[in-house]
C-alpha cells in the first residue's frame, strides 16, 4: 500500500491528516476528498470566497505529496492558454532553415506530386510533440505519477470553456488532431475546481463532478481554524474575535469578512500585542477585515454594540 492510499484509506484518516497540516476541515469536506480519490472524479468546489476552495486543493496537494498544477480562470481563456499551443517561433524558424535548404530537400523529386509530397513531410514534422507546448491541462495528464489540478474559479470562465473541459473530466484524455489522443498516465490527475457562484455552472459540467459546498464556518469550528493556523493567539482572544466577526457576517455589507481575513485579523491583532477587543483597536484595524469604505462606514456605528457582545458572551 502506497502512502497516499494508506492516507486515503478512510475519510476519519484523511480528516485527520488535514488538521496534521493545520487545514480544519468538516467531515463533509473528508468525504468529498476520500471520493474524489478513490472514484476519480473531480470536484466542484462552491461557497463564497475566502472559505478555503483553494487552500483545499493546495492543502491536499501537500498532504499527498504531489505537484499542484493551476490554472487560474478568466474570461476569454481558451485551449491554446488551458490545454496546448504550437510553439509557433520555433516552426517559423525550422520553416526559415527548410526555406535555405529547399534545392537539398527536393533532390532527386520527380515532378511536382512527388515535390509536395516530400514538402508534406516536413509539414507534419512540425506540428509534432517536439513542436508542442504543453499548457496546465495537458501537463496534469503527462504526470507519471499523477498530481493535484486546481481549475480556479472557474466560473469566470465562458460557458466554450466548459465544453474544451468536458473530454478532460470524463476521461482523463484530451484530443490533439495533429498527433491523435493523449491519456492520462497511470495515475490521473486529482481534479478540484473552484467557483464562487459569480455565474450558473452548466449541468454538463456539473454531471462529470462531484459536488461540494464550503460555506462559512460556525463559532466552533472558526476558532479551530484560527488555533490551527495562528496558535500563538490568546484562546480568550481568539473567542472574542470570532464572535464578532461571526456577528459582522449577519450585518448588510457588500463583502462579509471570509475566513482568510479572520486569520489575517487574528495575525494583526498579534502583532499588535492585543490582549482584548477595545472599540478603538477594532476601528484602527477594521480595514484588514473590511474591503470596501462604504462598509467600513456602516460598521463604525456599530463597533461598540459588537465589541461589548464579543466580550461578554461565553
Amino acid at each position: 500500500m502506497t502512502d497516499i492510499e494508506q492516507l486515503a484509506a478512510s475519510v476519519d484518516s484523511l480528516k485527520d491528516s488535514f488538521e496534521g497540516h493545520r487545514y480544519i476541515c468538516s467531515n463533509q469536506i473528508a468525504t468529498a476528498v476520500y471520493l474524489a480519490y478513490h472514484l476519480r472524479k473531480p470536484v466542484l468546489i462552491e461557497g463564497p470566497p475566502g472559505v478555503g476552495k483553494t487552500e483545499l486543493a493546495k492543502t491536499t496537494a501537500d498532504m499527498f505529496a504531489l505537484p499542484l498544477i493551476r490554472l487560474q480562470c478568466y474570461e476569454g481563456l481558451d485551449e491554446a492558454k488551458a490545454i496546448y499551443e504550437w510553439k509557433y517561433g520555433k516552426q517559423l524558424l525550422y520553416t526559415q532553415v527548410l526555406k535555405e535548404t529547399l534545392d537539398e530537400v527536393l533532390q532527386g523529386a520527380k515532378g511536382f506530386a512527388e515535390s509536395v509530397t516530400r514538402l508534406h513531410e516536413f509539414g507534419d514534422i512540425f506540428f509534432s510533440e517536439e513542436f508542442l507546448e504543453p499548457r496546465p491541462l495537458l501537463k496534469a495528464l503527462r504526470e507519471e505519477h499523477g498530481c493535484v489540478l486546481l481549475i480556479d474559479e472557474v466560473d469566470k470562465s465562458d460557458h466554450e470553456f466548459e465544453s474544451l473541459l468536458l473530454e478532460i473530466l470524463s476521461d482523463f484524455q484530451v484530443s490533439i488532431p495533429e498527433i491523435g489522443t493523449v491519456k492520462a498516465h497511470r495515475e490521473p490527475p486529482i481534479v478540484f475546481l473552484t467557483s464562487n457562484n459569480t455565474r450558473e455552472i452548466s449541468d454538463a459540467l456539473k454531471r462529470r463532478c462531484l459536488h461540494l459546498y464550503i460555506p462559512f464556518p460556525d463559532a466552533d469550528l472558526e476558532q479551530r481554524i484560527i488555533h490551527a493556523r495562528v496558535p500563538d493567539i490568546p484562546p480568550e482572544l481568539r473567542r472574542q474575535l470570532v464572535t464578532f466577526i461571526q456577528e459582522l457576517r449577519d450585518l448588510d455589507l457588500k463583502k462579509v469578512p471570509a475566513i482568510s481575513e479572520t486569520i489575517d485579523w487574528a495575525r494583526t491583532l498579534l502583532l499588535l500585542h492585543t490582549e482584548s477587543l477595545d472599540p478603538e483597536l477594532v476601528r484602527e484595524t477594521l480595514n484588514v477585515i473590511l474591503k470596501f469604505q462604504e462598509d467600513i462606514e456602516n460598521v463604525d456605528a456599530e463597533i461598540a454594540t459588537l465589541t461589548s457582545h464579543a466580550l461578554k458572551v461565553r
